[in-house]
């Protein structure tokens, strides 16, 4: 039986290219002659925490502080291959035809690893109607798909927020410029001071924040994905359809690319 389960893989594609992003940032501040003329705490303080009090004040104070987790998800997510989890279902449907749905109760704990392909069929095992099967399982996977968007949607906000950040930053450093005019040789450094925030918050923005949210989204698409097959396949098991027409329902949902042909 194709197997191999759900793995959390170490997302090596966002570790680098954060690390080459900064590199090349501090690379041309440093190439550039001063790079302490980019270092400024007040501007730092005003974007990071003004950026993480505002996201703080759209969310609940769960939700803030559950970044952490969202932040790892982006790193480390369970991925599985969609065309090995639809040859295991079509070989589980087989057994299930031969053998009746009660044959697959003694391969539910090689399940445990797909936790929702091992509740949909223990479902279906038990003897549940699989309109309930479908229902139940359709729940589960709108509940995980809109605890995703939950988390896209905080780095997304944060990605919004810092920038606004960073102007409101640029304007206090403006003001404070304006309030010294009387001294032209403290213009020029006040001007850069002020400039800084906004370029902390675009950083922040648009290295950080909105490329975590674009990972999340897309690891939140291979995992709804995923979880279609199993409930596809657990239905379709648990009517008792024959697996050649499972295998055509499975590969209307998955990508050309990765469509199977375990009848072939």
């Amino acid at each position: 039986m194709a197997d191999g389960g759900t793995k959390t893989t170490f997302d090596i594609a966002t570790v680098v290219g954060l690390i080459v992003g900064f590199a090349l940032v501090i690379a041309a501040v440093v190439l550039g002659g001063s790079p302490g003329a980019f270092i400024d705490v007040p501007s730092i303080l005003i974007v990071i925490g003004g950026t993480a009090a505002i996201t703080a004040v759209c969310f609940s104070l769960g939700e803030f502080l559950g970044i952490g987790r969202v932040l790892a998800r982006t790193i480390f997510h369970p991925s599985r291959n969609p065309s090995d989890a639809a040859l295991q279902i079509l070989q589980l449907a087989e057994i299930a035809r031969k053998g009746g749905v009660l044959s697959l109760q003694g391969h539910l704990d090689s399940l445990l690893s797909e936790e929702y392909l091992w509740k949909g069929l223990s479902l279906v095992v038990d003897g549940t109607p699989p309109e309930e099967v479908e229902g139940i399982m359709r729940k589960d996977m709108n509940a995980t798909i809109s605890r995703h968007h939950k988390g896209a949607s905080i780095l997304k906000k944060a990605g919004d927020i810092a920038p606004a950040m960073g102007l409101i930053g640029t304007l206090i450093g403006l003001v404070q410029m304006l309030g010294n005019l009387d001294d032209p040789s403290s213009i020029g450094p006040s001007m850069a001071v002020a400039l800084l925030t906004t370029f902390y918050g675009a950083v922040l923005s648009n290295m950080v924040f909105m490329p975590l949210a674009a990972k999340l989204e897309r690891n939140s698409q291979e995992e709804e994905l995923l979880n279609s097959v199993y409930m596809v396949g657990a239905v379709s098991i648990g009517r008792q359809e024959n697996p050649r027409r499972l295998e055509m329902l499975l590969n209307s949902i998955l990508p050309p690319a990765k469509r199977v042909s375990y009848f072939d």
